[in-house]
């Protein structure tokens, strides 16, 4: 996976999608709050939208967690809303569009 990083900046005053590459020690929860402050435009420790207001953090950190086996998951796929946006996490990115 790439270093951790936002390939549109700022997507919601052009109501543009956002995708954030996720790094491979970076748990899921983290990369989604990175996204979402991006996405507002927000320094992620001051960020307008809190990622607990709409979804567990250590759940969707568990749900992409090691297999017991020790392997990676390489699938699966979560998806919320927030007051003004899609958010869907992938095990390598995370993904934030305006809602519609």
């Amino acid at each position: 996976m790439t270093e951790g990083r936002v390939n549109d900046a700022h997507g919601c005053g052009l109501r543009r999608r956002i995708q954030y590459e996720r790094r491979v020690d970076e748990p899921p929860s983290i990369a989604a709050a990175m996204a979402l402050a991006r996405y507002h435009g927000d320094d992620v420790t001051a960020a307008s939208t809190q990622l607990y207001d709409y979804i567990d953090p250590d759940a969707l950190d568990a749900l992409f967690a090691e297999t017991n086996r020790g392997d990676a998951r390489s699938e699966g796929r979560v998806e919320f809303e927030t007051d003004d946006a899609v958010v869907t996490i992938r095990p390598e990115r995370v993904e934030v569009s305006p809602d519609t």
